[in-house]
């Protein structure tokens, strides 16, 4: 399987260039985020046209998930369990869900496709439910591979975190006055790697970003941040072949502002002698 994610920044705005990488690139499956677009509104024909089955998840013009696969798609999700929400002046629990995580089972992979909060500023109420979003998904993380610690499980997309301090080169993003960077979201980031997840592609692409904002010349000047993320729990880690940041995705004609992240996987590698183990 390859198994890439994007955020496109408007699916609608940019279906043209996004199905054209897929094809081109060979992939599998594509986990997307930020379509910003409801089902109904979702550009389906090209994408069938290609040969992908696709599921979409989005309530307005903001947000919104979807995964386009070319293997058969089952148990479709549109949240994990306990996934908290959030809306303007709602305080306390029981607001509504953002579409913000859609899941499927795709050949014997759990795959999510995650668009995490993006805090805003740290005296924020959406930094605190970008915190209690991540604490969820962790208690997800730990629930599933508690139950099952062989399940091969990938949770892919744009987690408006970067981890470390090699993965900012955005002068404007400063720790102590910024989110993505501040040490809450870092040690929740942390803590789903605890669980049991796994930084599938650093070890292979140790350099690189995935997002330019489109201000002050920031992809000019390769000022950009690491925050898109393929997450794979040690079955899935296991598997995995071969990584690539697609950079050049950034430029052209109204490129988004984030690059896809791919990985290969061969979940039989273990019984061929001549493929390397590279997370044994």
């Amino acid at each position: 399987m390859r198994l890439a994610t994007w955020n496109v920044n408007s699916i609608r705005a940019r279906v043209a260039r996004t199905v054209e990488f897929a094809v081109r690139e060979d992939v599998d499956v594509l986990a997307m985020q930020e379509i910003k677009c409801r089902p109904d509104q979702f550009p389906y024909g090209p994408f069938e046209d290609a040969g992908y089955e696709v599921h979409a998840h989005g309530l307005n013009q903001w947000n919104g998930v979807a995964i386009a696969s070319r293997l058969p798609v089952d148990d479709v999700q549109t949240a994990f369990p306990g996934m908290p929400g959030f809306a303007k002046g709602h305080d306390g629990p029981g607001a509504p869900q953002e579409a913000r995580a859609l899941g499927a089972l795709i050949d014997g992979v759990r795959v999510w496709s995650l668009y995490v909060p993006n805090g805003r500023s740290l005296d924020d109420p959406h930094y605190a439910y970008k915190l209690e979003w991540l604490g969820a998904l962790t208690a997800h993380v730990t629930g599933e591979l508690a139950r099952d610690a062989q399940l091969p499980m990938a949770l892919v997309g744009d987690y408006n975190i970067a981890p470390t301090d090699a993965d900012n080169g955005d002068p404007a993003v400063v720790v102590g006055t910024s989110t993505h960077v501040s040490p809450p979201e870092r040690e929740a980031f942390h803590a789903l790697e605890k669980a049991g997840l796994t930084d599938v592609v650093r070890p292979l692409v140790p350099t690189g970003y995935t997002y330019w904002d489109y201000k002050q010349l920031r992809f000019p000047r390769n000022q950009g941040m690491r925050i898109d993320f393929i997450l794979g729990s040690r079955a899935f880690a296991d598997a995995v072949t071969g990584a690539s940041i697609h950079r050049d995705e950034r430029k052209g004609e109204i490129p988004s502002d984030h690059v896809p992240v791919v990985v290969d996987t061969d979940f039989g590698a273990g019984d061929d002698d001549d493929v390397p183990m590279i997370f044994g």
